[in-house]
Formats: structure tokens, sequence, C-alpha cells
């Protein structure tokens, strides 16, 4: 098992899918390979060493994330311990909470439907989308 104390470099996938980042593994390396990933303001490949200070930009679907890595972890555990591996800057935090506010904001002036299509309205949209 590994202890948190003795290591002192990570693979960078295996760290941000144990810090919660990232459902999978895989997901994790995939998004090294596709450049969301930046380690010291350079882009990370998953096999990049992470160690304790470094500074990660981190872009998934929950939205950008400036860290510091806190420490060390190979094994993905609570949230709650998941959260204690990282510290996020302020920036950060403020500009997420900022791009929450617009999404639900918007959501006021998307029109919602008065009531759910009814068998009538279902054969013209499939006649209009040309299905049949």
């Amino acid at each position: 098992m590994y202890d948190n104390i003795l290591m002192d470099s990570l693979r960078i996938d295996k760290w941000l899918w144990a810090a919660r980042f990232f459902k999978t593994r895989a997901l994790a390396s995939k998004a090294c390979d596709l450049g969301r990933i930046l380690y010291n303001g350079h882009e990370a490949k998953p096999s990049r060493e992470v160690h304790v200070a470094d500074q990660l930009e981190v872009k998934n679907e929950g939205g950008d994330f400036h860290i510091e890595v806190l420490s060390l972890s190979a094994m993905r555990g609570p949230a709650a311990v998941a959260q204690t591996l990282y510290r996020e800057s302020e920036a950060s935090i403020a500009a997420r909470a900022k791009l929450a506010a617009e999404r639900k904001a918007m959501q006021q002036f998307a029109p919602l439907p008065e009531r759910c299509p009814s068998k009538r309205d279902r054969r013209r949209i499939i006649q209009f989308r040309g299905r049949g």
C-alpha cells in the first residue's frame, strides 16, 4: 500500500484520478493528451511526474481549475479526502462561481415547452425531419 509521506512524485493522470477531477484514470490520461492539463504553464503528458507545490491548470466539465498540489495519493478515496490533496486559487473559485451564475441566469430565458408533444405532434416532427 502507498504511504503519502514516502512518495515524492506520482504520475499526473493517477493523481488527477485520485483527486477526483476525472471519473477514471483513462479519462485523466485522455485529458492530458488533448492538452487540457497544464503543469507549471506547460502541457502535461499522462506520464508526467507531479510533486508537492506544483501548479496545475485542469479543464474539465466542472470548469477551469487553477490549483496547487498539497499532497500526493495514488489511492482514490472519499471526496472529502480528495479535496485535501490540493488548494484551488481564489481567482479560480470566483471565475467558476461567476460562470455557474451566468448559466443559471440563461436558463430563465430558455423557453420551456408548455406540454409534451401529442401523438399528432410527434408524427409532424417525424415528417418534418424526413423520416417517414
